[in-house]
């Protein structure tokens, strides 16, 4: 279930964001109608994943796009009500990301549930 922040979020039309280390900070000229930042960005570089998670609801993060396949498995989101994008492409270059990019902004602009959702091309 979307937290009230998120949904009241989409109404304003923007989400606070933040790109994990493991995705290119390029991604974020792709964004730029929300609110975006990178781990680096925050100081937050090698956190681990729960901490990175708390340290997200604590700045009122949103929205954590990832690269992290196995985030999903390894926390209990019950505890952490923020939307997980987990990007399941080939590689985490650029151009690999580019055509999900679309796909993004589609759940980004709907009702996001709180956990991860997987983001990819593979029909």
């Amino acid at each position: 279930m979307p937290t009230k922040l998120s949904i009241l979020s989409n109404c304003i039309g923007y989400m606070k964001l933040l790109i994990d280390e493991n995705l290119p900070k390029r991604l974020k000229q792709d964004f730029s109608k929300h609110q975006i930042y990178t781990v680096n960005d925050m100081g937050w570089n090698r956190k681990k994943n729960r901490e990175l998670l708390k340290l997200m609801l604590n700045k009122k993060f949103e929205v954590l796009l990832t690269f992290d396949k196995n985030l999903q498995y390894q926390q209990n989101f019950k505890k952490y009500p923020i939307s997980v994008l987990v990007l399941n492409v080939e590689d985490n270059t650029y151009s690999t990301l580019k055509p999900i990019i679309p796909l993004i902004h589609e759940l980004l602009n709907g009702e996001l549930k709180a956990g991860p959702t997987e983001v990819t091309t593979r029909i």
